[in-house]
């Protein structure tokens, strides 16, 4: 009966000494977790969190930390990516709306200073002036186009639209122009009606600015394509050409606030860098997707998808 009795109280000093060791071990997993996460937080480092324990709550609870640091560590990354995007669009958008206002300041000087000048010659400058000054409006509207598509303020209703109608106005609308700069134009649109849920005005511009931007990039390559086709869930709009397109190094930044390729310092090639960003937004609100390929001098194309609808 005592052996029974001494038996006892060794297995519970054993099983007290056990639980002494367990919370001890405990306490120094999480003081170690506390340290670790000050020193994370105070250096913003990138590292995660390694405990070795058999504790499954303790192990839950660094999952947890682990994913949340995570998350930190890529917002912080997304949060430095657009704070440059954003430095770089405001250093981009000065110096466009510089350039043009600076020219028209001076024609303004001239008009100003000059009693000689005969009236044929005011009215040339005032007709560079109104240009000059449209040029800047239509910066400016860019600009708040695209800051209305990423701030979720301009709405767009969408709807079932004909998408061969759409096809067609749009490319028939740079018919003429095209053919005076001597573009061979290859459309492959299908006899079938093909319908998509989107919003016509808004497909309309997208379309717009891919034409206009194939006819300034591809003039080399005199030859634009618009092909539509489908498959069971969607439909795709492709705008193509054939001049020097774009390098593989510069696709994935195409669609970024205020990118431009080097030719923009060339007058002709020169643009805000708006236009293919306020695009893709675009082609975003109405539910799509855009993407491009690039072979320079073979073809160049920007593909939209957008959901089928049958009926």
């Amino acid at each position: 009966m005592v052996f029974f009795l001494i038996m006892i109280i060794v297995i519970l000093i054993g099983f007290i000494f056990f639980q002494y060791s367990t919370q001890k071990n405990k306490d120094e997993d999480l003081r170690y977790i506390y340290e670790k996460l000050q020193n994370i937080l105070e250096k913003q480092t990138a590292v995660k969190l390694l405990v070795v324990t058999d504790n499954k709550e303790l192990q839950k609870l660094l999952v947890a930390i682990n994913h949340l640091l995570v998350a930190m560590q890529t917002t912080k990354a997304d949060q430095a990516k657009v704070e440059i995007s954003m430095r770089k669009m405001l250093s981009n958008i000065s110096h466009d709306l510089k350039t043009p206002l600076t020219v028209v300041l001076g024609y303004v000087e001239m008009l100003h200073t000059d009693p000689t000048m005969t009236e044929d010659e005011r009215q040339v400058i005032l007709k560079k002036v109104h240009m000059k000054t449209i040029e800047v409006m239509e910066l400016i509207h860019k600009f708040f186009d695209l800051a209305k598509l990423e701030s979720g303020d301009k709405e767009i209703e969408l709807t079932r639209i004909n998408l061969n109608e759409v096809c067609q106005d749009n490319i028939l609308s740079f018919y003429d122009l095209l053919i005076a700069k001597g573009f061979s134009v290859d459309i492959d649109i299908p006899n079938e009606q093909l319908y998509g849920h989107g919003n016509t005005a808004v497909l309309s511009r997208v379309l717009n600015n891919l034409i206009s931007n194939a006819i300034t990039y591809g003039e080399d390559g005199k030859t634009l394509g618009m092909t539509l086709r489908s498959d069971e869930k969607t439909v795709y709009i492709d705008i193509w050409d054939k001049g020097k397109g774009i390098s593989e190094s510069h696709i994935d930044k195409v669609f970024e606030r205020m990118y431009t390729l080097e030719d923009s310092r060339n007058r002709i090639y020169q643009g805000s860098g708006l236009g293919l960003t306020i695009t893709k937004r675009l082609v975003e609100a109405l539910g799509g997707e855009i993407h491009l390929s690039s072979k320079p001098y073979d073809k160049t194309v920007f593909t939209i998808l957008l959901k089928r609808m049958n009926y």
